[in-house]
């Protein structure tokens, strides 16, 4: 029998080795060309009710699901680490200095 994604969405994911309850499923990964689900994707819980982001997303990949019962879903291991995305910037103030004309008497 097979499971809707919109099933899986109301579906909590735990870990079987410590129980730790990681959020529900928000995202499903699947690969077009076979049709198969790659990863469970857990959004990151919110950071001070929003106003400072969000925690990484946590995803499990379709290997570390040991079972999907009527309404969890048991992982073994830990998610995936997320992708860095962090951008590289220069300090504020050599911007502004460089962007500065210089102005002399």
């Amino acid at each position: 029998m097979g499971e809707r994604v919109t099933e899986l969405r109301c579906k909590e994911i735990i870990g079987l080795g410590d129980g730790m309850r990681y959020g529900y499923v928000g995202d499903v990964e699947v690969d077009l060309d076979s049709g198969k689900v790659l990863a469970l994707v857990v959004p990151g819980r919110l950071r001070l009710l929003g106003l400072l982001g969000r925690e990484p997303e946590r995803v499990f990949a379709w290997e570390q699901v040991k079972r999907i019962g009527a309404d969890i879903v048991l992982v073994e291991g830990l998610p995936r680490p997320p992708e860095e995305r962090q951008r590289r910037r220069r300090p504020a103030r050599t911007r502004a200095r460089e962007e500065r004309p210089d102005f002399q008497s």
